[in-house]
């Protein structure tokens, strides 16, 4: 499929995300048609499961783009995610070089290290796709590397192109689309952040995340839905050390339709907390006292909010 033509307008980048069952506020839905219309990596923090790395996924389809993913770790370096040379190949050649008995140094040397033997990772991927279009590059979770590597990117943020020493400059033929997260586990340089247009992605209001529930979770009753917002609303404005994301709302609104509830009880709720919460300390938190308290609160919002649409 060809790629499709960029949106026009902040409001078009708001209609083309829906469609792809991603609903972004204005200011995200801003920082994307900026990145798109000015050709800028566009940086996204936030709490782990807001919906950053989803927005590359959705970039790509909704424009008919490969995705070219890079998943930071701690060690991660140029061989595995720019380049490395294909050493096996380039042995083989070398004996078969001096098999024949021709052996010029600086011939063989200029061949062996030609783009033939280039293995190609994922950012050299990004900058040289193989049909020509330029995709999107999703650099996921770049607090996880190590600041070697953050340096490494600054060339490939600030001038799309990679430097080989023997190969010299790769630059892009067009700029891919480069999508950079971080859950902030710890602070990116600044020379990264001022080569992007800087976004933070906060947890969705109540009636963006019942939209997006309604979407991903059809099978949810209505009240369902909605107390499930609810109550993961309540849990956020608690003192815990992960808040739930809104891809453990989807998890639990998920897990409580397998277990065909129509609505929240306290009992349902300490059984599927594990959907929700991440650590024993903050699921030990919510005591039978405490969930009840905030099941009959979500009860109570779900029927204001199901009179107000009357």
């Amino acid at each position: 499929m060809p790629p499709s033509l960029l949106p026009d307008s902040v409001d078009a980048v708001v209609a083309l995300l829906e469609r792809y069952d991603y609903f972004a506020d204005r200011r995200l839905a801003t920082s994307v048609f900026l990145a798109l219309k000015m050709r800028r990596p566009l940086f996204l923090e936030g709490e782990a499961g807001v919906g950053k790395t989803e927005i590359a996924k959705v970039l790509s389809n909704a424009l008919s783009r490969s995705l070219v993913r890079l998943q930071c770790y701690e060690g991660l370096d140029t061989a595995s995610a720019v380049y490395e040379w294909n050493y096996p190949r380039q042995m083989i050649e070398i004996r078969l070089t001096e098999a024949e008995g021709k052996v010029d140094r600086e011939t063989l040397a200029a061949n062996i290290f030609s783009e033939q033997f280039l293995i190609r990772r994922p950012i050299l991927q990004a900058l040289q796709p193989d049909d020509g279009v330029a995709p999107v590059l999703l650099i996921d979770e770049l607090d996880r590397s190590d600041e070697p590597f953050e340096a490494y990117l600054l060339e490939v943020l600030a001038e799309y192109q990679v430097t080989i020493p023997e190969l010299g400059a790769i630059k892009a033929a067009s700029p891919p689309i480069v999508i950079i997260t971080s859950n902030r586990t710890r602070e990116i340089h600044d020379a990264i952040k001022r080569r992007c247009l800087y976004h933070w992605v906060d947890f969705p209001n109540a009636e963006r995340e019942l939209a997006i529930v309604r979407r991903k979770v059809p099978g949810a009753d209505a009240r369902l839905s909605r107390e499930v917002v609810a109550f993961t609303q309540r849990l956020r404005a608690m003192d815990l050390f992960k808040s739930p994301g809104i891809a453990e709302t989807l998890d639990w609104a998920e897990a409580l339709v397998a277990l065909d509830r129509m609505s929240l009880d306290p009992e349902t709720v300490a059984d599927t907390l594990g959907a929700l919460l991440k650590y024993q300390d903050d699921i030990g938190a919510i005591t039978p006292q405490i969930a009840a308290q905030l099941v009959a609160e979500a009860s109570s919002e779900a029927d204001k909010s199901a009179e107000a649409r009357v």
